[in-house]
């Protein structure tokens, strides 16, 4: 069924323009609908050129077709690609956004700063008025926000010790539980109790280097080592230098236990042949005594000489017999094996007094001999050495006491 043809656009010139317009639009329709429900094909019909003109009740514009709109298939429809955003309008877009919600943040934190400050009488609006801006307040932090900050750092030190100590104390309850831990433990104890047994002398001597044993007595400090000095009977051995004063016992055997019993109450006169004079008489003087001992010995003069390295050619040493001083200058300095006797044993015309001790510290490997020569009273006054007393000369220069190896070694 065909729609039938409105009498009203049978003439498009007759009318007014808006009729005009809306019958040629109509005309169009018709050859449309022919074309799709007819039998016969739409004959395009030249149509007079109506100038275009917006309709005012649908505000569409509404052209003229010509002979090429009847041949185009409706139903022919074809799409073109969406187009898609460029880089600008995408800067565009999140630059809206960023603003948006900054301008949102910052009246927020305004309304926050206002409402604290009328809260706090300390800090008023004003303040916050004329020297601050809202963009200021969006990059601080509440009083809140700061001390949850520090509450969160002071809590995680807190659990990290906890988390630390707790696993010390897991080991350690491990360790304590476990079969092997007693042993070691036990094994350790008797290896630093035999270090301290075999090694006690080397670590106390060391001290003792460097700390002055304080037993000189202000009273036999010398200022004129020439002069007359009124002194006691008791045979004494002072050196200033190394803050010594120490008995000496004289007319002692030469033999080992001998001079170790000499040495527990001072210093030991330990007389050879060919070197076994006393203070005021030609001949050499032998003194020994301990640098180091061990501490479990006896005596108190267990490291009288623990500084006697530090002397040095010049010093001067006394020693005090039967009641007068005698000086000494040091001359020579020399380190000799254990068995070297000989180095005692010289001819001279001069009063002679040598210091002996052990050396390095805390062994008995080697002997230190320090020579000194008299200078007061008048060493040409001095008496004739005495005659060969028949001791044996076989005894070596006396040392230290054995160490604990060597007492379970029976080792001298």
């Amino acid at each position: 069924m065909k729609p039938e043809n409105s009498s009203s656009g049978g003439n498009l010139t007759n009318g007014t323009p808006a009729q005009q317009n809306q019958n040629a639009a109509a005309n169009v329709l018709r050859s449309q609908i022919d074309a799709l429900y007819g039998d016969n094909p739409v004959v395009a019909t030249p149509q007079p050129q109506v100038q275009a003109q917006t309709l005012t009740h649908s505000k569409q514009v509404i052209q003229p077709q010509g002979q090429a709109d009847a041949e185009v298939n409706p139903y022919n429809r074809t799409h073109s690609a969406h187009p898609q955003p460029q880089a600008e309008q995408w800067k565009q877009y999140h630059s809206a956004w960023q603003t948006y919600y900054q301008k949102y943040y910052e009246g927020y934190y305004a309304s926050q700063t206002a409402a604290t400050a009328q809260q706090t009488p300390s800090q008023p609006a004003e303040a916050i008025g004329s020297g601050a801006t809202a963009s200021s307040f969006f990059s601080q932090k509440t009083d809140l926000e700061v001390t949850t900050e520090e509450l969160n750092k002071d809590q995680a030190l807190y659990e990290l010790r906890q988390k630390l100590l707790g696993k010390v104390q897991d080991s350690a309850k491990k360790i304590r539980g476990s079969r092997h831990f007693v042993p070691i433990i036990a094994s350790l104890s008797v290896v630093l109790i035999f270090v301290f047994l075999q090694y006690n002398r080397v670590f106390i001597a060391t001290v003792n280097a460097y700390v002055s044993p304080g037993t000189i007595s202000p009273q036999n400090i010398v200022i004129d080592p020439s002069g007359d000095a009124s002194v006691s009977a008791d045979p004494r051995l002072i050196i200033p230098k190394i803050n010594v004063d120490v008995p000496v016992v004289y007319d002692v055997g030469n033999d080992y236990n001998s001079q170790m019993a000499a040495m527990s109450n001072g210093v030991a006169h330990f007389a050879i042949p060919g070197a076994s004079s006393h203070p005021g008489q030609v001949g050499n003087t032998v003194l020994s005594g301990h640098s180091s001992n061990d501490l479990f010995d006896g005596g108190d003069y267990k490291f009288i000489f623990a500084q006697l390295e530090k002397m040095a050619v010049g010093d001067t040493v006394y020693a005090n017999y039967k009641s007068v001083r005698y000086t000494y200058v040091v001359t020579k300095m020399e380190v000799v094996k254990p068995t070297q006797v000989n180095k005692l044993v010289y001819p001279t015309d001069k009063p002679i007094l040598t210091l002996i001790t052990c050396t390095p510290l805390g062994t008995s490997r080697d002997r230190l001999l320090v020579t000194a020569e008299q200078v007061s009273p008048d060493p040409t006054a001095a008496s004739t050495a005495p005659v060969n007393d028949g001791t044996s000369s076989d005894a070596s220069i006396p040392g230290n006491s054995p160490t604990f190896v060597e007492r379970i070694f029976g080792a001298r």
